[in-house]
């Protein structure tokens, strides 16, 4: 991810592979430490399938996770 400071701008997201055509259901819009917070309370089955994204990148939280 490019932009990868605490307070950047951020969409988290779970991607629904199961629902037709793979549904995006956002979770939370604000900052990625808040965004990188929600996501970790989430089970496991929903953080396989969650995505955050900036205005310029996306990564999959688990990717993102590794890293933080």
């Amino acid at each position: 991810m490019r932009t990868t400071y605490l307070e950047a701008s951020v969409r988290l997201y779970h991607l629904d592979a199961a629902s037709e055509g793979g549904g995006a259901n956002t979770l939370f819009y604000g900052t990625l430490s808040e965004a990188m917070d929600v996501a970790a309370r989430q089970s496991e089955e929903v953080q396989d399938g969650l995505f955050i994204a900036t205005d310029n990148d996306v990564v999959a939280y688990l990717d993102l996770l590794e890293s933080w």
